[in-house]
C-alpha cells in the first residue's frame, strides 16, 4: 500500500509539473519570429549577391514550393509514422526513456520530426530529463494545435545544414544552386541525408564515402516507403550529382550590395535588413558589372604605373528606365592599401570639363544656338581687375584652356566638342550661374547644394558632384530630356512574397527635347572634336551613335569621361582616393581607354540606335552672331545677304543682351560688365591678325 500511495504521489506531482509547462497556442507557433536574412539578387533574380544573415541564412518557402522528393525522402530517413503518429512513437518514447536513465545521457534518439521541431524551436539546448519530457509533452500539444504539413514545412525551413545554411531552401542553393522546388530525386536525397550530422556529412569534409552511404540508404528507405518505384531507385543511385564548389563567393559586386543595403536601411529601417527575410531583386547587369571590375582592375594597375592614377571607378546606369546596371567603386573593394571598400561612384569630385553640357544646355533654353560664336581667347573676368591683366593672381581670374592655346572665334558646337575652357566661362556668364545651377539640380545634381560656393569656375569642374548622379544626368540626354529616377531596385518583397515596392521610373521632361537632341548631337560630332582629338580617337564609334565627354580637373587630381547611347550612359574615374595628383595628362589619356573597353564589350549586348537628328533652324532674321558669322556685323537691308561690319570684329556682348540673345541690339557700348573685359581680348586678336578696329569691312 506504501508503495503504491508513494507512486501516485509521484505521479500527481509529475504530473502538476507537467500541468505548469508552458504550451504555445497556434497563433503563437504560426506568428512566432523566424530570423530570415535579406538575400539581394541581380536582375534576374537567379545570382545571389550578397545574404545579410552572417550567421544565419535561411529562406523561408511554403511547403508546397518545396519539391516532393525532399519531403517524401525526409519522412522516410527521419519519421516513416510521421503522418500517423500524434507528435510521439510510444516504442521509441519507451526505448529512449530507458536508455536516457542508464546512460544518463537525456538527449537520446528516437524524436519524431515533430518532437524535433519542438526541440529546435521551441526549447533550449540543455541536455536534462526535464527538457526532455518537456519536449513530448510539447510535441504532442503541438500536434494538436497544427496541421501536419505545418510542422513539417516548419521542419525544412528551419533544420540545420551546417555553417550558417538553415532549411532547404538556402541548403538546395548553397549545394546545387537551384531552388527548392527544382531538385532531383538524388539531390532530394543528399538533402535529407545531411541533417542527422551536418559537419560530418558535409559534402565539403572528408567523409564523401559516408555520406553517398547514408543518401543511398535514404533512397532505399523511400523504395521501402513506397515513395519512389525500383526504376526511380537505380537512376538515382546512378545519378551524377555535382556539388557547387565552395568558395569566398559572400559578396558579389560589394559596393553595389552596400548602396543597396544602405537604401533598404534608410527606407525601411536597419532590423528588416538582418531579419526581415526581404528578396531583393536588384537593377544589376552582373555581365556587365564583372566586366567593369575586371577593366577597373587592370586600366587601374596600369595607370598607377604610367600616370600615378592608383584607382578608377565606373557606373553604368539604363538612360530609359534610371536603372543602375553597374557600380564598380574602386578597383579592388578588398585592397585595403588604397581604400578599396570607399564608392567612388557615390564620393563628391570635382567633374572637370563633364559640366559643361549643363551650361550649354542652359544657353540653349536661353535662345543661344550650337552656331553662335563666341571667341577663345585670353580674358580677364573679374570685373575688380583690369582687362589687361591676363592672370589670375590677387582675385583676378583669367583660365588657360589644357592645351594653353588660344583658337580665336568659336562655334558653341566646336567650342564643347573640343572641350575649350574660355568659351565655356563665357556661355556660364551668358546662360547664368543660377540658373545654370538650377537646371543641373533638376536633372539630378543635387550635391550642389549651395549657390554661394560657387563662380564661374563651376563649368570648369569647381564644384563637387558625385560620379553617380551625373552619369545619371547624363542619361537624360540621351533619354530625349526625360528624367527617370536612378534606381538599385527592381523588385523588393518580404518573407510572405508580399511585393514592398518596385521601381518606378516616373518619366520627367526636365529639359525640351530638341536642347537635349543638340548636345547629343554635339557630344557625338567626330568631325567637330578632331582638331583636339584627332579622328580616330577612343572616343570615336564609326558604326555608332556614342555621345562622350572627358573632363580634367585643372589640379589633375581627377580624370573624367562620361559618355552615352539611347540604351546605356557609362561614367568613368580614374585618380587617387587621398587626393593626390596624377601625372598631368588630359583624360583622354588616362581614363578614356578604360572606358572604352567597357563600351566595346557593353555594346555588344544593346542593338545599334541612333539619336533623333536636333530641328535645323533656318531663320533668316537670326542675328549674324547665332549663325556661326564671328564678324557680326548688320544686314544691310531685310532683303540682302550683304553685312556691314564697323570698327573691326567683335565679342558678342556687342550684339547681344546676355539674357536675351534674340532681342534688340544693345547700345554701344553694352552696359554689361564683361563687355570691355571680352572686348578688349578680341581687339587685340584683331590687331594680331591684321584686322584694322578702324575701317569697316563688307562681308557679302
Amino acid at each position: 500500500m506504501l508503495s503504491i500511495s508513494a507512486s501516485l504521489i509521484l505521479g500527481a506531482i509529475i504530473l502538476f509539473w507537467i500541468s505548469t509547462f508552458k504550451v504555445p497556442t497556434s497563433d503563437s507557433i504560426r506568428e512566432r519570429r523566424v530570423i530570415e536574412s535579406t538575400k539581394i539578387y541581380d536582375r534576374t533574380g537567379e545570382i545571389l549577391l550578397y545574404d545579410t544573415g552572417g550567421n544565419v541564412r535561411r529562406s523561408i518557402v511554403p511547403i508546397e514550393e518545396i519539391s516532393r522528393h525532399i519531403k517524401n525522402a525526409t519522412i522516410a530517413i527521419e519519421d516513416k509514422e510521421f503522418y500517423s503518429h500524434k507528435g510521439v512513437k510510444p516504442t521509441a518514447f519507451i526505448r529512449a526513456t530507458l536508455v536516457n536513465i542508464l546512460s544518463l545521457d537525456f538527449d537520446q534518439g528516437g524524436s519524431t520530426i515533430t518532437q524535433q521541431v519542438v526541440k529546435n524551436s521551441l526549447l533550449t539546448s540543455e541536455k536534462l530529463i526535464s527538457r526532455k519530457l518537456k519536449e513530448w509533452v510539447l510535441a504532442v500539444k503541438l500536434e494538436q494545435l497544427t496541421s501536419k504539413d505545418e510542422i513539417l514545412s516548419m521542419y525544412l525551413n528551419e533544420i540545420p545544414y551546417g555553417g550558417v545554411l538553415y532549411g532547404v531552401e538556402e541548403a538546395s542553393f548553397a549545394f546545387f544552386g537551384k531552388k527548392s522546388s527544382d531538385v532531383t530525386l538524388a539531390e532530394a536525397a543528399y538533402l535529407a541525408a545531411l541533417p542527422k550530422a551536418p559537419t560530418f556529412y558535409s559534402p565539403y569534409g572528408k567523409n564523401l564515402d559516408r555520406l553517398e552511404i547514408r543518401k543511398n540508404l535514404v533512397l532505399s528507405e523511400m523504395l521501402r516507403s513506397g515513395f519512389i518505384t525500383e526504376e526511380e531507385y537505380q537512376v538515382a543511385l546512378v545519378e551524377k550529382v555535382s556539388f557547387i564548389i565552395k568558395g569566398d563567393s559572400s559578396i558579389k559586386a560589394p559596393h553595389f550590395v552596400f548602396y543597396v543595403i544602405d537604401y533598404i536601411k534608410n527606407k525601411y529601417g536597419e532590423d528588416i535588413i538582418n531579419n526581415g527575410g526581404l528578396r531583393v531583386i536588384t537593377s544589376l547587369d552582373f555581365d556587365l558589372q564583372n566586366i567593369g571590375e575586371r577593366i577597373a582592375h587592370d586600366y587601374a594597375m596600369s595607370n598607377e604605373v604610367n600616370f600615378n592614377a592608383e584607382n578608377a571607378a565606373m557606373v553604368a546606369t539604363d538612360p530609359k528606365t534610371g536603372e543602375i546596371l553597374a557600380m564598380i567603386g574602386s578597383r579592388d573593394y578588398f585592397d585595403e592599401e588604397i581604400d578599396g571598400s570607399f564608392n567612388v561612384t557615390t564620393a563628391k569630385r570635382q567633374p572637370g570639363s563633364t559640366f559643361k553640357p549643363f551650361v550649354y544646355s542652359q544657353a540653349f533654353i536661353k535662345g543661344y544656338t550650337p552656331e553662335t560664336v563666341v571667341f577663345d581667347l585670353k580674358t580677364q573676368f573679374s570685373t575688380s581687375c583690369s582687362p589687361n591683366n591676363l592672370t589670375s593672381e590677387n582675385g583676378c581670374y583669367s583660365p588657360n584652356n589644357y592645351d594653353d592655346n588660344f583658337i580665336g572665334p568659336m562655334t558653341l558646337r566646336n567650342a564643347l566638342a573640343q572641350s575649350r575652357n574660355v568659351p565655356a566661362v563665357k556661355m556660364l556668364y551668358l546662360a547664368g550661374l543660377n540658373n545654370s545651377i538650377r537646371l543641373a539640380r533638376d536633372m539630378g545634381i543635387t550635391s550642389l547644394s549651395n549657390k554661394g560656393d560657387y563662380g564661374l569656375t563651376l563649368v570648369l569642374g569647381g564644384g563637387e558632384v558625385t560620379p553617380l548622379e551625373i552619369t545619371g544626368a547624363y542619361g537624360i540626354f540621351a533619354n530625349n530630356g526625360v528624367k527617370t529616377n536612378i534606381s538599385p531596385i527592381i523588385e523588393i518583397k518580404n518573407k510572405n512574397g508580399e511585393v514592398l515596392e518596385t521601381h518606378d521610373p516616373k518619366p520627367t521632361q526636365v529639359l525640351d527635347k530638341e536642347i537635349a537632341l543638340k548636345i547629343s548631337d554635339i557630344l557625338a560630332d567626330n568631325i567637330a572634336r578632331t582638331p583636339e582629338f584627332g579622328s580616330n580617337s577612343v572616343l570615336n564609334f564609326p558604326t555608332r551613335d556614342v555621345a562622350v565627354k572627358t573632363g580634367t580637373t585643372d589640379n589633375y587630381r581627377d580624370a573624367w569621361i562620361i559618355g552615352y547611347t539611347p540604351s546605356i550612359a557609362v561614367g568613368a574615374w580614374a585618380g587617387n582616393n587621398d587626393n593626390t595628383p596624377m601625372v598631368k595628362k588630359i583624360a583622354g589619356f588616362i581614363v578614356a581607354p578604360m572606358w572604352r573597353a567597357f563600351m566595346d564589350q557593353a555594346l555588344a549586348k544593346f542593338p545599334v540606335e541612333q539619336f533623333e537628328e536636333p530641328l535645323v533652324e533656318n531663320n533668316p532674321d537670326l542675328k549674324p552672331v547665332l549663325q556661326g558669322i564671328w564678324q557680326g556685323g548688320i544686314f544691310a537691308s531685310s532683303t540682302s545677304n550683304t553685312r556691314i561690319v564697323t570698327g573691326g570684329p567683335h565679342s558678342i556682348l556687342n550684339w547681344v543682351y546676355k539674357d536675351d540673345p534674340r532681342g534688340e541690339y544693345p547700345d554701344y557700348p553694352n552696359p554689361d560688365p564683361q563687355f570691355d573685359r571680352w572686348e578688349y581680348s578680341v581687339r587685340i586678336w584683331a590687331q594680331n591678325n591684321g584686322l584694322s578696329a578702324d575701317n569697316p569691312f563688307i562681308i557679302n
